[in-house]
């Protein structure tokens, strides 16, 4: 992502105005040199040179329920043929072999040498059980891991956003400049990778019971380039190898299919696909979790895979959703620009599909909104596309999709004509109705709550906007790496969000907010699900009466007709035999 130069809003307008497409971070960052253990920090520094060039990590991720888990690894390109297996179970001395399947790795993206990536599946996991397991390609075989389920009555869930391994490039450290080279040379990756591997060290000391992680996108931080550097060291965290993890794919992921070799996601659709891969989704306890790419601007194709979900996951109590871009954040960089550029298209998809909760990045700022629904006008649907390279997006115009018209999000100044199109592409989103609710504990809300997470590694922040938009209830940037803790269970939807300061002390930075969902409620939600379903059947059950009841008016039409046919030809007849007996009576008369 990008960073306009900033350092207060008055120099951002006199800025914005002279030079709309000059970008760059903040001052602020996490210095891992000042924030981290200075041993640790040591110790990570001194293995970074064989970190960074260990492409092989492995990283899990939910399965199509609680009941599975898939594996992704690289491994060495050899001319044996093996099969990808993964140990899994509970008896550390006979564990179950599960296969799977192998693909190449795109060797423009890791230089010298040529890997391939290994998917592999698990099955019959239970809840509240330790497991153990070890991953084997070609007679390689990693560590033995030691791996613990949670009970499902009430599951805890990490939710991050924008590690962005490697956004702290440029930023000062140690009298030098971090730098994003390629390999070791990668500083900023080599940063970056420790503070995100103390953020994850501190949720999990604070939440021992955590079940898995939602990631709001943005792994990584290089755009359309080679970076598995970046991803060795996002991939290495010690949390990581037992906690799974839902990714969803930010902007600077999409451009690479990197994304798909690293990331066994399940149920991965055909839907909103970009270079890194499309929509998933997958049900845990009581949650059916939906993520979309948003990279891709085809709403319609996303609401496709939403309904895919609903019908495979009909009786889930709640419907979550993932998306990279915040349609509804605060970040002063996003926020107001691309950041919305889905909101009109999404909102009524979104409402349609009766969702919970969206979980948002993007922003590198915290915000929590009210409770939100759409207006229920038309609205104009926008985009953004690729620059004339096709490396990277064109960030300084949204597009209309149904005119083709072309619109700056930073109109220069004296530009009339672009800012009238920017202030009514900002009011055109203005498509948003607040729900009238108090309280940070509502109950069966007809809106959806919208979180934006901050940066969990810190590499990067944005400011907030000037003015805090009215759709949004909470909001903070206090410059510090933070994370938020779901809980959820049939009946509850519980939310707390936190902050690391630089001694490594976790503080909360936002009031609990909880959603109650009555019973009414959720069985309401399913009997929608079904009606849907029931619906579309009738609907097309109606077509076909209709069909055949044209079909037997046409028929009846057409006898009517043949009959009148026939009747008009009778009195013809009829008409033919009186003029004839009246000539005959004629012919009498004058003989």
């Amino acid at each position: 992502m990008k960073r306009k130069i900033i350092a207060s809003v008055l120099t951002f307008m006199m800025v914005m105005s002279a030079c709309p497409s000059v970008y760059a971070a903040t001052e602020h960052y996490n210095d891992s040199s000042k924030t981290g253990d200075a041993e640790s920090w040591q110790a990570y520094k001194d293995n970074w040179e064989t970190l960074s060039s260990d492409y092989t990590q492995v990283s899990i991720t939910p399965g199509q329920d609680e009941t599975e888990l898939n594996f992704a690894w690289y491994s060495e390109k050899t001319d044996s043929e093996g099969t990808p297996v993964v140990h899994f179970g509970t008896d550390q001395e006979a564990l179950e072999t599960f296969e799977g399947t192998v693909g190449d790795v795109d060797t423009s993206l890791t230089g010298d040498k040529a890997y391939e990536y290994n998917h592999v599946t698990v099955t019959g996991i239970q809840p509240s059980t330790t497991y153990y397991y070890t991953v084997e390609r070609n007679g390689e075989q990693s560590e033995v891991v030691e791996y613990t389920t949670q009970s499902l009555d009430s599951v805890k869930i990490l939710y991050v956003g924008d590690p962005q391994i490697g956004a702290s490039v440029g930023q000062p450290q140690d009298g030098g400049e971090l730098a994003a080279e390629s390999g070791a040379g990668n500083t900023a990756a080599l940063n970056d990778g420790f503070a995100w591997d103390r953020t994850l060290d501190a949720a999990v000391a604070e939440n021992p019971d955590l079940s898995f992680v939602i990631s709001a996108g943005d792994q990584v931080n290089k755009t359309g380039q080679p970076k598995e550097e970046e991803y060795a060291a996002y991939l290495s965290a010690d949390a990581l190898k037992t906690l799974p993890v839902a990714t969803t794919i930010g902007n600077h992921d999409s451009l690479n299919p990197d994304y798909t070799y690293h990331f066994n996601n399940p149920n991965a659709t055909e839907y909103g696909t970009t270079e890194a891969g499309g929509d998933y989704y997958y049900s845990y306890g009581d949650g059916l979790f939906i993520v979309l790419n948003t990279n891709n601007y085809n709403v319609a194709e996303h609401k496709q895979a939403i309904e895919e979900a609903i019908a495979a996951y009909p009786d889930a109590a709640w419907r979550v959703v993932t998306i990279h871009q915040d349609i509804y954040g605060s970040g002063l960089d996003h926020s107001d620009t691309d950041g919305m550029i889905l909101r009109t298209q999404l909102t009524p998809v979104f409402d349609e599909a009766d969702i919970d909760v969206v979980l948002q990045g993007h922003d590198h700022t915290y915000s929590r909104s009210k409770l939100l629904y759409g207006d229920g006008q038309t609205h104009s649907s926008y985009e953004f596309r690729l620059n004339e390279e096709g490396t990277d997006y064109d960030w300084d115009h949204a597009y209309n999709v149904e005119t083709d018209e072309q619109i700056p999000l930073y109109p220069e100044d004296g530009d009339e004509e672009g800012a009238a199109a920017k202030d009514a592409f900002t009011q055109d989103n203005m498509c948003y109705t607040i729900e009238d609710v108090e309280g940070n504990t509502v109950t069966d809300p007809q809106g959806i709550l919208y979180m934006t997470a901050n940066s969990a590694s810190g590499s990067k922040y944005y400011e907030l906007t000037a003015t805090q938009q009215d759709y949004i209830a909470a909001r903070s940037q206090n410059w510090l790496p933070s994370f938020s803790v779901i809980t959820m269970d049939s009946d509850s939807f519980q939310i707390d969000t936190y902050q690391i300061t630089d001694d490594g002390t976790v503080e909360q930075i936002d009031e609990t907010f909880t959603i109650e969902k009555t019973a009414g409620a959720a069985d309401e939600t399913a009997t929608d699900a079904a009606a849907e379903d029931e619906t579309s059947t009738d609907a097309a059950a109606e077509d076909e009466t209709s069909t055949d009841a044209a079909a037997d008016e046409t028929a009846t039409d057409a006898a009517a007709e043949d009959e009148t046919a026939e009747d008009a030809a009778a009195e013809d007849t009829a008409a033919d035999e009186t003029t004839e007996d009246a000539a005959a009576e004629s012919t009498e008369a004058a003989e």
